[in-house]
């Protein structure tokens, strides 16, 4: 079986054998690694059996959080807080912290003020304290975002409705908003003045500097039925073809899922706060219900690490189990 994932041109998504060959690698947590321009895999149960280790003289490392929904109570996980916590812990636990976080959406449940304050009190206790945000829909529903961006978005250069760039050891990274204004099925949008401030952010990049973009909404079509899209990312790719290394990291979902797509990888995460179904896997994205055994090992978190000179960025999910 391929390492590439194969589309499902019918339904411009993944097809099912792609899906459920992500689905075995998420459980256990993933290194992924570019060599001539080829994505390798090897699950962190491989690495433990030979022996090998993990990156670690890196010029750069982050790690990626998603999906935190504080103020979720359900019966897919009535203690969201506990499970962030779990997910920090595990970051505090590191033996080289990463230099930053980047949280892909959906810090709360209803983008209530308490929900907020909550979500800022727990991350309060991470060891690395430098965080950027995009937010989800979630984090919206109130006020378009005033109150996310007044919080989130102090420490940043915001454009427009809350996007932005920076440069951090030779990679830069921009951070996209997709939930402001979605499209039909609840399908993401990015709209023309992000995009053309998209073109010009890159225009005076050289082509072999790497390029880290974060959304909350996939930047690629995994399942429209379900609104797991965005309905104009062809354009905002346009304008990255030209570089030769494009990481594209997403929430929304709450699994890992992976695509590579000429100098694109496009990778989703895991939420902190419950799993969802498998795309087209019932009538429609919620949270679903697992057995209190199985639910930490179907949340997690997502490391990369980058080297200078290099054109490889090594991808790490890990769970919650």
């Amino acid at each position: 079986m391929s390492d590439y994932i194969s589309h499902d041109h019918e339904h411009d998504g993944i097809d099912r054998r792609g899906f459920l060959k992500c689905m075995a690698w998420a459980g256990t947590g993933v290194l992924w690694t570019i060599s001539g321009g080829v994505l390798v895999s090897k699950t962190l149960a491989e690495v433990a059996k030979t022996g090998s280790s993990l990156p670690t003289a890196t010029d750069l490392s982050f790690l990626q959080i998603s999906d935190s929904h504080i103020g979720f109570n359900k019966a897919a996980n009535k203690d969201v807080t506990e499970t962030f916590k779990i997910a920090l812990d595990r970051i505090n636990a590191m033996s080289t912290p990463p230099s930053f976080l980047i949280h892909t959406g959906d810090i709360s449940q209803l983008s209530k003020p308490e929900e907020f304050d909550t979500f800022d009190q727990i991350i309060k206790s991470c060891r690395t304290k430098d965080v950027f945000y995009v937010p989800g829909e979630h984090d919206v529903i109130n006020d378009g975002g005033k109150m996310y961006r007044e919080r989130y978005l102090k420490n940043v250069q915001g454009k427009g409705s809350g996007w932005y760039s920076f440069n951090k050891n030779g990679v830069h990274f921009v951070g996209l908003v997709n939930v402001l204004d979605l499209q039909a099925g609840g399908l993401g949008q990015l709209g023309d003045d992000q995009l053309e401030w998209l073109e010009d952010d890159v225009k005076g990049l050289g082509a072999d500097t790497p390029i880290v973009v974060f959304a909350h909404i996939p930047l690629w079509s995994v399942y429209p039925k379900w609104g797991w899209g965005t309905s104009d990312s062809e354009r905002a790719l346009g304008y990255l073809k030209r570089f030769g290394s494009v990481t594209v990291l997403n929430g929304h979902i709450h699994q890992v899922l992976q695509k590579v797509e000429g100098n694109v990888t496009f990778h989703t995460a895991m939420s902190t706060a419950f799993p969802q179904a498998a795309p087209g896997d019932g009538p429609s994205p919620g949270p679903l219900n697992v057995p209190a055994e199985k639910l930490r090992s179907m949340l997690g978190l997502t490391s990369v690490q980058y080297k200078q000179g290099k054109t490889a960025l090594a991808v790490v999910d890990s769970t919650l189990s």
